[in-house]
């Protein structure tokens, strides 16, 4: 080809041919004006006056301080609002949480709240200092019950401490040292007597609490179940006064300090009257909580605060017939020795040598388990007693308590 074709007229100046040859890329003008040029015409055109970005720059600053200051302002006040500036919370929010006031009405808590107010400290003076135990109000006129080895070594008088703290003091009225119950009378108004149940209605497995003052520790409340009834208790020191009552065995916890309390149940009811405790400690100074708790049954004690209030003194039930105490039988039971010719036992037909199995159904081991249960019962109550004579089967036949002739 020559220099002359079309195709290669410009081949000198083509920068694909020459490799050497400085390339360049020549973009179009814009169609529109630039950003500044916008404000200048429309300003010329006399639609909006002329404005720079200084003033913009400067409201965009002050926005934003205002923002970020009440932000902060905010988040304090709420950090406050919530106890925590700032800190992990620790549990759920108060409002979500059940208030107190929830608790059920028949809740232990409500069961204490009834009861505690009528229970008591009660402190009596002796010559090794003092001692002490508790009791409770039984009457709006200022009866109190307690026990009567709390009480034994008392002058006449007594110490109460109330449950707000309050002191007053106290009159023995009287003592029934074989029932191990007392009773002492304090002048003072306002008082709020306890409610008393049935000690013949509550059955093993029954829910109860033990009030008092253990170990000094005043208002003092802790629970447990009955664990036994009518369990036969002989008690007290050797050669001294000796104690017989058909028990109501708790293991609620009970100590030195406690005697004289209520045993109350689930409904706000004294049961019982606690009074001994069981321990593997060789002396009663040692003795503590193992889980044996006994309580005089509350019918029985109130019967003879009762006869204390109205007599002075409480009468001792008894069936009239002495026992063999060292008669022992794989099939149980206690064998009279004698009986009182105008006693309960000769009225109703038993005789020397018959053997004594039950009384009001329950099984008769020793002669302390007669003497107890018989005890329980009021003078005048009549009870079945089932026994055997010679070789024979058992019998049984009704017999009508009465009071000693003491």
């Amino acid at each position: 080809m020559t220099g002359q074709s079309p195709w290669w007229s410009d081949a000198l100046a083509d920068p694909w041919r020459d490799p050497h040859a400085p390339a360049k890329i020549v973009l179009p003008a814009p169609a529109y004006p630039p950003v500044g040029q916008v404000h200048e015409e429309r300003g010329a055109a006399g639609d909006d006056p002329p404005r720079g970005l200084g003033p913009l720059l400067v409201m965009s600053l002050v926005t934003a301080l205002l923002a970020g200051a009440l932000g902060g302002t905010l988040g304090y006040v709420f950090a406050l609002h919530q106890g925590t500036a700032g800190h992990t919370v620790l549990g759920a929010r108060s409002s979500t949480a059940p208030a107190l006031a929830q608790r059920a009405p028949d809740s232990l808590a409500s069961v204490v709240k009834q009861v505690l107010p009528s229970v008591v400290t009660v402190r009596v003076a002796n010559g090794r200092g003092f001692s002490l135990g508790s009791g409770f109000i039984a009457s709006p006129d200022g009866y109190v019950i307690t026990n009567d080895h709390v009480v034994e070594d008392a002058s006449g008088t007594a110490s109460l401490t109330f449950a707000d703290g309050s002191t007053a003091s106290s009159k023995l009225v009287g003592r029934d040292p074989e029932s191990d119950i007392a009773v002492l009378k304090v002048e003072r108004a306002g008082l709020v007597p306890v409610t008393f149940g049935d000690s013949d209605a509550i059955a093993v497995g029954d829910p109860v609490l033990a009030m008092g003052s253990p170990l000094a520790l005043a208002n003092t409340v802790t629970s447990g179940i009955v664990s036994a009834i009518d369990r036969t208790i002989q008690s007290g020191e050797p050669g001294g006064q000796v104690r017989y009552y058909a028990a109501i065995q708790t293991d609620a916890a009970v100590n030195h300090g406690n005697s004289g309390g209520p045993l109350v149940d689930a409904g706000g009811r004294v049961v019982g009257v606690n009074s001994v405790i069981k321990s593997i400690a060789e002396s009663e100074e040692q003795a503590g909580n193992i889980g044996l708790a006994f309580a005089v049954p509350i019918n029985q004690a109130k019967r003879v605060a009762q006869e204390i209030i109205d007599t002075g003194k409480a009468r001792r039930t008894v069936i009239g017939a002495q026992l063999d105490t060292s008669y022992r039988s794989a099939a149980g039971g206690v064998r009279i020795t004698a009986v009182d010719a105008t006693g309960p036992a000769a009225s109703a037909g038993l005789r020397v040598g018959d053997v004594v199995v039950r009384i009001g159904g329950r099984p008769v081991e020793e002669p302390t388990d007669l003497i107890a249960l018989v005890r329980k019962y009021a003078p005048g109550a009549v009870v079945t007693v089932e026994y055997q004579r010679g070789s024979g089967t058992h019998q049984q036949i009704s017999v009508t308590l009465a009071a000693d002739a003491k």
